[in-house]
Order: structure tokens, then sequence, then C-alpha cells
């Protein structure tokens, strides 16, 4: 408890924060730690033969992001833990009515986040409800996994277990690359960072296991999930355009409902296009505000230009991690001219 005190409140927790949210957080982290238990433990125990299968998947992938991605060999993704629920964290993602730029909560360690998580979803919407109160577009996103970047042994969680192996591995690599690299105050940085990492490993990852398949299939849904995040960066930019310009509130509030109005048609145009394929159906069916958009530009904002790295290195992970490196280096407002300028 002593350990896990040290590594939370800097880590989740704002200096203005209230003693019953530093509480909770180290409540919620500890008992996920007191349930996990070393994978080899589970798998000969009595569990259902789907879950035996994906989690020897897992060992499997671990030993090759570590031999092959040159991610971190620690003691983390060692042990499983079934926590009883759809996700791990709950995270708060806030805007001004009128821009997409995300709010920060700032922590110890780690810097500043353009989130703040919750190991309960009630008290994200709590959270949330109380920040719309005060005029902000809110989102409350689950998320499957967490990192605590090296400083605890993080388990593999139940609701890491994907129906999808392509989504199974890749959320293993995504944060181990967190493990691998983290930048403070730059969540667009080392959320791109790993994204990249996550879907060049898992590309790797079926190429080596002769799943040419599964790779296919891997490769046509990266190229919808960009043509998709093409469609979510035009719908930023023209409402950035719009919260840039001097017309009254009344009448940046009607656009900005057609702007997102004009998002869902321009979606169905581009689902005609997939075949059935409908993975952001669920997404899509929200009542989109500028906090949606505004996790969706911290995820993927940054990701061609990590791509374009990864190619100018010939796709060798050793000196495209050192050209990441040289740029982590650098203060956060060069590192992002840098990065505009690729």
């Amino acid at each position: 408890m002593q350990r896990i005190l040290y590594f939370i409140l800097p880590l989740f927790i704002g200096g203005c924060s209230n003693f019953t949210y530093y509480v909770d957080t180290i409540n919620g982290h500890h008992e996920l730690l007191e349930k996990s238990r070393p994978i080899d433990s589970v798998i000969s125990g009595d569990i259902s033969e789907d879950l035996k299968k994906k989690l020897v998947t897992f060992q499997k992938a671990r030993l090759f992001a570590i031999q092959e991605l040159l991610l971190p060999d620690n003691n983390s993704y060692k042990s499983y833990a079934d926590i009883g629920r759809p996700y791990a964290t709950w995270n708060v993602i806030a805007t001004p009515e009128y821009s997409i730029e995300p709010k920060k909560w700032c922590f110890l360690i780690v810097g500043c986040l353009n989130y703040r998580g919750y190991f309960s979803k009630q008290q994200a919407e709590a959270f949330a409800k109380q920040l719309k109160t005060e005029g902000y577009d809110t989102y409350v996103a689950g998320a499957r996994a967490y990192s605590t970047l090296g400083w605890f042994d993080d388990p593999l969680l139940n609701t890491m277990m994907f129906k999808s192996e392509a989504s199974r591995v890749g959320i293993l690599f995504h944060e181990l690359a967190h493990q691998k690299m983290y930048v403070e105050d730059d969540s667009s940085f080392n959320e791109a960072f790993a994204t990249v990492i996550e879907q060049e490993g898992t590309r790797r990852w079926f190429k080596a296991t002769g799943k040419d398949d599964e790779l296919k299939e891997y490769i046509l849904s990266i190229k919808r999930n960009n043509e998709f995040n093409l469609l979510l960066r035009k719908t930023r930019d023209n409402l950035i355009a719009l919260y840039k310009s001097t017309v009254p509130d009344e009448i940046k509030q009607a656009k900005k409902a057609d702007i997102f109005s004009q998002l869902k048609q321009d979606y169905q145009k581009l689902k005609k296009q997939w075949q059935g394929y409908n993975t952001y159906d669920k997404w899509m069916s929200q009542d989109l505000n500028n906090a949606h958009l505004a996790i969706a530009a911290t995820y993927n904002e940054f990701v061609p230009v990590f791509k374009k790295l990864l190619i100018e290195n010939k796709n060798d992970l050793k000196e495209f991690y050192n050209r990441v490196s040289d740029l982590s280096a650098m203060s956060k407002n060069e590192r992002s001219n840098r990065i505009k300028s690729y």
C-alpha cells in the first residue's frame, strides 16, 4: 500500500483534487492488483478454453514484443485479473463550448494529461456532469487498460480479452510502448507513438505467425481507420474555423450543430464504401461534441508523422526509437514545431 500511495497520488491526482478522489483512486488500483494471479496458475486452473487460448496468445505476444519490437522486458503482463467490469477505468474529457482544445489536468511525474481517470463509471459521470454545468462539452470514455509506466507490474485484465486477435495483441503492444517511451505534458505525442507501435507490432505479429488472412484484414482495417480519422480531422478543421470567427455565439451554436450533423451524414457515405464494416457505428451514434473530437485527435493527430519516421528509418525499430527519443528530449514547443514540419 505504501508503494501504491507513492505512485498513485502523483500519477492520477492533481493538487486541487479532493481527498475522496485520492482514496478512491488508491483503492481502485489496489483492488486491481489484489485480484491479479500469475498467468500460468490461471491457465492451469478451471477456466474456459477460450480464455486459456487467449492467455496463451498473450504470453507469446509478450515475448514477441520483447524480442521483435524491442519493448521492455519486465514483470508486466505476467499476471491476470478479472475485475468484473467491461473497462479498467473511465476517462473524462472536457473542452470549452467553442474550442477543440481539451481541458488538462496536471500531475507530478506524468505531467499534464488531456483527461482525468476514474475507476468508477458513476464517479466519472458525476464529474463530467459537474463540468457540463460549468459550460464544458464532456465525454466519458471507457478504457480497456492503462499503463503504470513500469512503476508496477501491470496485469492483463479481462477487459483486454477482445474477440479480435488484432485488438488483443494490439492493446498489449500499445501499453508496453508507453513503458518504452513517455513524455511529460504531451498526451498527443505519447498516444500517437504507442498507436504506431501497436499497428506496426500487430502487422509484424500476423506476418511472423503466418496468418496471412488476418494480416490482410488488419491492413484493410487500418486503411478504414485512416479514412475515418480524415473525416474527423475535416470536421475539427471546420469547427476550429467557426470558433475563430467573430459571429455571435447563437450563430456559432447553430453552425456547430450543422457541422456535427454533416459529420454523421458524411460517415454514412463513407460506410457505403466499406461493404458492411461497422466498427465505428456505436461511437458515431453518440450525441457528439467537441470532447469526442478532442480525444480522437489526442490518439491520432501525430500518427502520420510517426509512421513517416518509421518508413524513413526503413522500418528499423531501433533507429526509429532513437529518432523518437531525440524528439522527446526537446521542449514541447520545439517538439511540436518539428513534428508539424514533417
